[in-house]
């Protein structure tokens, strides 16, 4: 059988040249997802749903920890419920897509496709929350949403349609509720670390870009390579806003009828393209081993002479890691080692086997690591604990060279000058010193393009002024440009 041509499924984009094309590229040559015929709607391929069910599946079960149950709540969202809580209705007016025929009858009453289930969820709240005794009540869905404000959505970045948990919970007091943000956020930051090798940066948003509705919100941020910022997991303090909007009351221990507390949280696939950007390279996809879809190929390498004893003694090897590893045995006739090779290596499998008739007759195999290509001759009996070792060496090794890249992307500046000439020149986050005010807020946006990304908790005393206005400064916050 003739051999594919290697060049038609590799990337001829530069990631540290056209990001952007880069970017796309590395997403559907890989396999990883496909268009379709809906605008910024597209497929999740198996290797990129799995890593999906993988955060799903860890998240889920620190909720379950912590006392958060899965519930779920319908799609399709009636307008009046949607217009209940003025200033989160009027924050999702762009993004709403309306269902508003039935067949050929046009229906009495628009029905919003969920871009957010805080409306919905909140008038069965007002039914069961009565007493004291009925919370806290803390529930998750996992779903979609559907939101159709931008013009030119990117997979996973700027996604129409994209998947995501939604917590909704409820408290007696505010100190409960605040108590959460700490813990729910932990969750987060763990699952960005331990499983996608991301670090991020931890802050409260401005009143401008908060949530819509919401007290305070929390943001986890990311800067891509590309030095633009895009925001990760948040967190959002919503005190009794939706409460007072849906009537959500309750009889406290005094007898007397108490609005509830609440928050609500999520975590998204926007993640996925995070940690595409960031760990990817020129060859392709680069996943982190604790996430990846499948962990371990084997290629077994073969001239015309010992086929059978190469595919037997490799065949082996799968044997003794399958079940601790999730690995493949690619024995595909028709492509040569070199062709498997440089597809395994752009679909970002984090560890290659190769076994030659060489290593059948020494008893050993060499394993290649796909984030920097490093090979290492092992005995057969030794492969096991290799592989693990590589695989934790790989993860760790790709969390901290991640961080050097966001570290590189972080700078202090202390006038609007420097600012101005940070961002030009270096991209990433600038932290400054800001009096508060949403008007200098805006006039940065206005003259830079850069917004405030969040605030850093617990600052201390701050003695600066403000990089805009000069009157004294509240905080420091991040600026960047943001997807």
């Amino acid at each position: 059988m003739k051999e594919e041509k290697v060049d038609e499924k590799g990337l001829s984009a530069k990631k540290s040249e056209n990001f952007s094309e880069w970017y796309v590229q590395v997403l559907t040559k890989s396999g990883f997802i496909d268009y379709t015929d809906v605008s910024g709607c597209f497929v999740f391929l198996p290797s990129s749903y799995a890593i999906w069910q993988k955060i799903t599946e860890v998240v889920d079960k620190e909720f379950k920890r912590e006392g958060i149950e899965d519930v779920y709540f319908p799609l399709l969202i009636p307008e009046r419920l949607l217009a209940k809580e003025k200033e989160h209705f009027a924050g999702f007016i762009p993004e709403v897509a309306w269902v508003t025929h039935t067949g050929e009858t046009k229906a009495e009453e628009r029905l919003a496709i969920r871009p957010t289930s805080e409306t919905i969820m909140y008038k069965s709240y007002s039914k069961w929350i009565r007493s004291w005794r009925d919370l806290p009540l803390r529930f998750n869905q996992w779903n979609n949403v559907l939101r159709w404000e931008f013009k030119h959505p990117t997979p996973f970045i700027r996604s129409r349609e994209f998947l995501w948990n939604e917590g909704h919970s409820v408290f007696a007091t505010w100190e409960e509720a605040k108590a959460e943000r700490d813990v729910v956020i932990g969750i987060y930051k763990m699952v960005l670390k331990d499983y996608l090798a991301l670090p991020g940066i931890v802050g409260r948003k401005s009143d401008k870009e908060k949530f819509a509705g919401a007290v305070e919100s929390y943001s986890i941020e990311h800067v891509m390579p590309d030095g633009w910022a895009l925001q990760g997991p948040d967190f959002h303090l919503d005190g009794q806003n939706f409460s007072k909007a849906f009537d959500i009351k309750f009889l406290d221990k005094d007898g007397r009828h108490e609005y509830a507390w609440q928050n609500t949280y999520a975590i998204t696939t926007r993640e996925l393209g995070v940690m595409v950007a960031v760990h990817g390279d020129d060859k392709g996809l680069v996943i982190p081993p604790r996430i990846a879809h499948m962990q371990v190929v084997i290629v077994p390498i073969y001239r015309k002479e010992g086929v059978e004893e190469v595919n037997k003694y490799a065949r082996n090897v799968y044997e003794t890691l399958r079940n601790d590893y999730r690995a493949k045995f690619d024995d595909r006739e028709g492509y040569s080692p070199g062709f498997k090779f440089n597809e395994w290596e752009l679909k970002g499998v984090p560890i290659r086997i190769e076994i030659g008739p060489r290593d059948v007759e020494n008893k050993k195999a060499v394993i290649v690591r796909r984030d920097n290509g490093e090979k290492k001759e092992v005995s057969v009996a030794d492969i096991p604990r290799s592989v693990e070792e590589t695989l934790t060496k790989m993860h760790e090794e790709l969390y901290r060279k991640a961080e050097a890249m966001l570290k590189s992307f972080m700078h202090l500046v202390e006038d609007y000058d420097a600012l101005k000439k940070t961002l030009k020149e270096k991209g990433g986050i600038a932290s400054a010193p800001w009096c508060g005010d949403g008007d200098c807020e805006n006039k940065i946006k206005e003259e830079t393009g850069a917004k405030i990304t969040n605030i850093p908790i617990d600052q201390g005393k701050i003695d600066s002024k403000c990089i805009y206005c000069g009157k004294k400064a509240k905080e420091r916050a991040n600026f960047a440009r943001s997807y």
